[in-house]
């Protein structure tokens, strides 16, 4: 089982989600002629470019600093290219570091999309007109509106995964990708990147994995969570592992002996473990979040802590955890 990593949306579903709720007119009409010196770069003429790529200090075309009077010539670029826009700030540094992994992105990207960086303090007019309420967050623009919402704590190859997947989507509406991915290829495909060397730590606790030795890769990620607690990936990695764990302890009708016991909280997680790990979330967050109503004190307790537990295998903005928290919140409150 891999860790769900959510997909964009074809355009249209994308801007439906934003329909009626951002109006950029009054900050598109603050863009009046161009940027100034290299304001168009080669790959969305009008854009302004030529900020340095993060940890790199050299400048890219592909990446903007945007302010008011530059973020028309951004709107006015995404008909041609999304632009992804990454709200920060000096005082959030999860939205720094999203920053720094999508300049490297972007400045590898050959403009087949463009990435403008918005400090959020220096331009709160562009921070309210999205909408901004916390950090990270970064928006797709498309056709000149908000599209849809980056992954803010993916790491940078889900990133990379998820922008892939969203030029694919995009290719056939916004002529600029195809354009700029052909110059790309022509240019022998531009600056090549270095790989990444493995982390002997996670190909160990993979190859455990792998043979089905659940234990000695709990414990190879719990190592790395030692030394790293902030490592999202192996933390990541860590909860599919006790899934799998669990999973595999499982009786073939775990699913059958819950729904005839429905107040016997221990069957209830084993099968909510079983539907999750079969595709079926939306099933396995409406069985705990109906546990969590029937039972109190300690019973209650365990159903939503392994209810939380579960959410913790998807992203925040994943539509089934948004909607299973909801649903939580009510049966709690």
């Amino acid at each position: 089982m891999t860790r769900p990593t959510p997909r964009p949306q074809p355009p249209a579903a994308m801007s439906a989600a934003f329909a009626g709720a951002v109006d950029l007119s009054a900050l598109k009409s603050r863009a009046a002629g161009p940027a100034g010196p290299g304001a168009a770069g080669p790959a969305a003429p009008g854009a302004p470019a030529g900020a340095p790529a993060a940890g790199t200090g050299e400048p890219s075309p592909y990446i903007v600093d945007v302010d008011e009077p530059t973020f028309g010539s951004l709107v006015q670029a995404s008909t041609q290219l999304p632009i992804i826009l990454n709200f920060e700030a000096a005082w959030a540094e999860p939205s720094l570091a999203l920053s720094a992994a999508l300049s490297k992105l972007a400045a590898a990207g050959g403009g087949a999309w463009i990435l403008g960086r918005v400090d959020v303090d220096a331009n709160p007019r562009i921070a309210q007109a999205l909408q901004v309420q916390t950090l990270p967050l970064a928006v797709v623009l498309v056709q000149g509106q908000p599209a849809a919402e980056v992954p803010g704590v993916a790491s940078e190859p889900q990133l990379r995964q998820w922008i892939a997947s969203l030029l694919d989507q995009l290719r056939e509406h916004l002529p600029g990708i195809a354009q700029a991915e052909a110059r790309l290829a022509a240019e022998g495909g531009g600056a090549q990147e270095e790989p990444e060397p493995e982390d002997p730590r996670f190909v160990a606790a993979e190859e455990a994995l792998a043979e089905g030795d659940y234990a000695a890769a709990e414990l190879a990620y719990q190592q790395i969570l030692a030394v790293e607690p902030a490592n999202a990936e192996a933390k990541a990695a860590l909860a599919q592992v006790g899934l799998l764990a669990r999973v595999d302890s499982l009786p073939p009708d775990a699913i059958a002996a819950a729904d005839a016991a429905p107040d016997d909280v221990e069957l209830q997680k084993g099968a909510a473990d079983a539907e999750l790990a079969a595709g079926q979330a939306g099933a396995a967050f409406a069985r705990l979040i109906a546990t969590v109503r029937r039972t109190a004190g300690d019973e209650r307790t365990a159903a939503r802590e392994h209810l939380v537990e579960l959410f913790g295998l998807f992203a925040p903005d994943d539509p089934e955890v948004i909607k299973a928290r909801r649903a939580l919140a009510a049966a709690l409150y």
